[in-house]
């Protein structure tokens, strides 16, 4: 996992970062409308002022994990501290070196082996890319470190797929940090992608994509120059770039809503007729392209802000079938898969993206949903994962395998996870930055992180031997915390659900092991303070 410098700035609870944007949404601007490059250009992209979700320095949990953002602060940390009722509870959970034997059962039960980041399926988490390969890689890709940018994404995906060595470093975008001096000294413009290779320097994605399939033509992901397919494949890049404006118009306007999404479902339609054109599942018949590479960014967050923010179903409703093959048929790509956020991330990354998003009263339950507003679907027992899912995953989930790999991501960096999460009792930081829940000069609760830390030791507990066990001896804790060593409840929730709701996808860990983690995070939310 990776804790990453965020908002302490707003550890109170009290707005969802969807209220926040809701207050802000009506008096939204939309001169990215008339902008030819997406998310207001690559630049303002990046420049973008608020956001709801956060991210700061690269690394692990220890340095990233949790800069996600679903609720926006607006009281001073300390003060929630202070308010809602918590049970005191004793430390009689297990030790962290414990818990790490345990974790390591548990994989010979589960015959599950970590990650290889260096030649394994794509991550998130990775800085290097060999493939297999023992030279060491000529390429350098610079992407953001919150894994937000969807210009960073087609080209990470690219890279992938064509199994192109590279090394990897991870740039903030400006709403959640500072970036680099070394970095801006080669990019004045702070421009998220950029590659260097042979020498040279290249920012646009479009451009760098351009130069990938130049350089390295061994698996070519565009038809030969010239061909019909390669004029077919241009169509379709434009088409790309007309559902991105429509999608965006519907988004992002507080007027005009019916004409809006009429519009937006007419160019959907065409979508969907096109992706069955020349057989699917993709766009140009049985294998993947790089116009794939182009779509597959600005549909993911198409099927997760429209059902959020306008209460309308894109993927799953049964109106696109040629589309949900399409998801299907990538999400069995590990290059994607590797790469790909979730609903929850991608509706609090946009609006800082974007300047701000409009919501509609019919969107509130699904919203609810998204965010884990509806005591369901960040609760146990969790809801089934597939592709019929509110946020459909068709490769399904272990939970087994699930709880295993996100305990082990807390087990792991748990110093750096305890200290993070002590941001939800600590001090705002000072200067704050754009995003409201980033804060990388949050100060943490350090009174309390011996607490805090017993806390996420009970969750980690209750990932490997199950609430119920877990719940035992946490009941046990409670009831000898008044003869004496009791640790206070309150700041302890604060700060478990300071955590909570700054786990990122993809780059903590994927969907199926972050819905585990939050839910358990709310158990134990849910028995302290009941």
């Amino acid at each position: 996992m990776s804790v990453v410098p965020v908002p302490a700035s707003s550890c109170s609870v009290l707005c969802t970062a969807r209220q926040l944007s809701r207050h802000r949404h009506n008096a939204v601007r939309l001169a990215h409308e008339t902008r030819t490059r997406g998310f207001c250009s690559q630049r303002s992209s990046d420049q973008a002022s608020s956001t709801a979700r956060v991210v700061a320095s690269s690394g692990g949990i220890g340095s990233t994990m949790l800069a996600g953002l679903k609720k926006a602060f607006t009281k001073e940390p300390n003060e929630s501290v202070q308010q809602g009722a918590a049970s005191s509870f004793t430390d009689n959970a297990y030790s962290w070196q414990e818990l790490h034997v345990k974790v390591q059962q548990r994989q010979k039960e589960l015959q599950w082996e970590m990650p290889d980041l260096e030649h394994g399926p794509a991550n998130a988490r990775s800085l290097k890319r060999s493939f297999g390969n023992s030279n060491q890689p000529a390429l350098k890709l610079y992407r953001d470190s919150a894994a937000w940018c969807p210009y960073c994404q087609k080209v990470w995906l690219q890279l992938e797929e064509k199994q192109i060595p590279y090394v990897i470093e991870k740039i903030n975008m400006r709403c959640y940090g500072d970036k680099p001096a070394t970095y801006t000294a080669k990019v004045p413009s702070g421009l998220l992608p950029a590659m260097e290779l042979d020498g040279q320097l290249y920012t646009e994605s479009d451009l760098i994509m351009q130069i990938l399939e130049e350089k390295f033509p061994e698996k070519p992901m565009m038809p030969a120059k010239g061909s019909p397919a390669y004029h077919r494949a241009q169509k379709l890049m434009r088409l790309e770039r007309q559902l991105f404006g429509a999608w965006l118009q519907w988004l992002c306007r507080s007027w005009s809503h019916k004409e809006s999404m009429a519009a937006f479902m007419r160019v959907m339609d065409q979508v969907n007729d096109e992706l069955e054109s020349d057989g699917g599942p993709f766009f140009l018949g049985k294998d993947m392209s790089l116009v794939d590479c182009v779509f597959a960014p600005f549909l993911e967050r198409i099927v997760a802000s429209i059902p959020y923010y306008k209460g309308v179903r894109v993927r799953g409703d049964g109106r696109f079938p040629n589309l949900e093959r399409w998801f299907e048929a990538m999400e069995q790509k590990p290059s994607y898969l590797g790469t790909k956020s979730d609903f929850y991330t991608h509706v609090h990354d946009l609006p800082p993206q974007l300047g701000g998003c409009v919501s509609v009263p019919a969107a509130r339950e699904m919203s609810d949903a998204i965010d884990g507003d509806d005591h369901t679907s960040w609760h146990l027992p969790l809801p089934p994962l597939n592709s019929s899912s509110l946020e459909p995953h068709s490769p399904g989930e272990d939970p087994d395998l699930d709880k295993l790999r996100a305990v082990h991501r807390l087990v792991e960096n748990h110093e750096a996870v305890v200290k993070f999460a002590a941001r939800g009792c600590g001090q705002q930081g000072s200067p704050p930055v754009n995003a409201p829940l980033s804060d990388p000069n949050a100060k943490p609760g350090m009174q309390y992180v011996d607490a805090v830390d017993a806390g996420l030791r009970h969750v980690a507990t209750a990932l490997l031997d199950g609430p119920q066990a877990a719940a035992e001896s946490l009941h046990f804790g409670m009831q000898s915390a008044a003869d004496g060593d009791a640790l206070p409840g309150a700041p302890v929730c604060a700060s478990v659900s300071y955590l909570r709701d700054r786990v990122g996808v993809p780059r903590d860990m994927p969907l199926p092991a972050a819905r585990q983690f939050r839910a358990h995070l709310n158990w134990f939310i849910d028995e302290v303070r009941n």
